[in-house]
């Protein structure tokens, strides 16, 4: 498979990772938006929102717990953050392998599109 997130994932593309377990892996984006910015995604492929199956529920819950971790290690979980899930075109996902983004360090516009 050609996915840049899974090339990642095992290794074989060098990333700022923050954290990393058997089933998920997260580190700073490349294009940040915000001083923490921070991609969180599965290990296993699964190429939307729209591909997770009911048996994904565990997986889905857990990649915001994920999250949540992250922004306790980058000390702004008390200020506080955005998470965010981009599904298709237009969604704006530009991989195509799920993947969630904390947003923060700095207040955000309250605007979201």
């Amino acid at each position: 498979m050609d996915c840049i997130f899974c090339k990642i994932a095992a290794g074989s593309i060098p990333a700022d990772v923050v954290f990393s377990d058997d089933d998920f892996v997260a580190f700073r984006d490349v294009h940040p938006l915000a001083p923490v910015h921070v991609v969180t995604i599965p290990r296993r492929h699964i190429a939307s929102v729209n591909d997770l199956t009911e048996a994904d529920q565990g997986l889905a819950g857990r990649l915001i717990l994920v999250a949540m971790k992250v922004a306790e290690k980058e000390k702004i979980a008390t200020s506080g953050y955005r998470l965010a899930i981009n599904c298709g075109p237009d969604g704006t996902q530009a991989v195509p392998h799920i993947h969630l983004h904390l947003l923060g360090g700095r207040r955000l516009s309250d605007a979201l599109g």
